[in-house]
């Protein structure tokens, strides 16, 4: 079992910045491949980044390149995720996820879900 616990989230005006965590318990974290999802209202959740368990690969959608860093530190169970430039368009319920294996992009690949984040980005 894994717990995840996402927290940062918050209120931001265009063009600022945000920093999510993840905060990971159970299972060993430190060999997993974690993710960040988000779910906008009406919409699928899609997959935004997402880190290697050693932090040396890491996979964005293209919507957030550029402006988005995935980070993790496995000393502190902890895997961060670094907004910059929000837009309206960011604006969602941020997840984190778990699984064991290579970065992918499918919501059905991660084992271990977290109970999400609520970003809101105004204009």
């Amino acid at each position: 079992q894994v717990q995840l616990v996402e927290s940062g989230g918050g209120l931001v005006q265009a063009g600022g910045s945000l920093r999510l965590s993840c905060a990971a318990s159970g299972r060993t974290f430190s060999d997993s491949t974690m993710g960040w999802f988000r779910q906008a209202p009406g919409k699928e959740r899609e997959f935004v980044a997402g880190i290697s368990w050693t932090g040396g690969r890491t996979a964005y959608t293209d919507s957030v390149k550029g402006r988005f860093t995935i980070s993790r530190d496995n000393a502190k169970n902890t895997v961060y995720l670094q907004m910059d430039s929000l837009n309206p368009e960011d604006t969602a319920v941020y997840y984190c996820a778990a699984r064991w294996g290579t970065i992918v992009t499918g919501t059905d690949r991660y084992v271990y879900w977290g109970q999400g984040t609520q970003v809101v980005v105004s204009s």
